[in-house]
């Protein structure tokens, strides 16, 4: 007798304890699969070193990768709080594609209602953006920068075909700049919003096992 095989797992990498918590802290019924939540640690180099780690293991070998956390968009008119969904990663490697932007974007809307959801490139620095550099990388063409998000999903797909996402909760905007996170409106608004986000990625997930046509 046949036996269904296992669903391939999930990975959800975050690079900052107060985005691990909230991961954590969310709601995760509903996943098809093993789902494991990664704390890489801050910047690229950290979230490269703990992907190839992570992904070594034979039992995450073949897991899909979704990046997230939070991130400082470029756009004038974003808000704490708002969703960014890449539609690629950049950084100075080139770019990375990713699956199934509408999807999220559609879960996300149904998933946490009356948030805005923006799409385009996530471009990726090794520091914190701030002042002259947001209209500078907005002039690329991206909408919003991190530090782990491109590293991770250049890595992830470094160590084999997988499918791989970036979704990020802005709590740093040009009219909002952040201070310390956590101590401000904004801060505590991007963490309540990252621990509901949960169910959106595991749809993501879930339509990424269902049978091709």
């Amino acid at each position: 007798m046949s036996t269904k095989p296992d669903p391939a797992p999930l990975l959800i990498a975050c690079a900052l304890g107060i985005e691990h918590l909230a991961l954590r802290s969310g709601d995760r019924t509903g996943a098809d699969g093993p789902v494991t939540v990664l704390r890489t640690g801050m910047g690229p180099k950290a979230a490269e070193r703990s992907l190839a780690r992570v992904l070594a293991d034979p039992a995450l070998s073949e897991a899909a990768v979704l990046a997230t956390g939070f991130c400082a968009g470029l756009s004038p008119g974003m808000h704490p709080g708002d969703l960014v969904v890449a539609e690629e990663t950049r950084d100075p490697r080139g770019s990375t594609p990713c699956v199934g932007t509408e999807l999220l974007v559609k879960e996300l809307v149904r998933t946490v209602p009356g948030r805005t959801v923006h799409t385009g490139p996530l471009t990726g620095s090794d520091h914190v953006v701030r002042g002259h550099e947001r209209s500078e990388l907005l002039a690329t063409g991206a909408i919003a920068v991190d530090m782990e998000s491109a590293a991770t999903l250049h890595s992830a797909v470094r160590a084999g075909v997988r499918p791989v996402a970036a979704v990020r909760v802005v709590v740093d905007a040009p009219e909002h700049e952040l201070v310390r996170i956590g101590t401000v409106r904004g801060g505590i608004s991007a963490f309540r919003v990252l621990r509901a986000v949960l169910p959106a990625f595991f749809e993501w997930h879930r339509s990424l096992l269902l049978p091709r046509r």
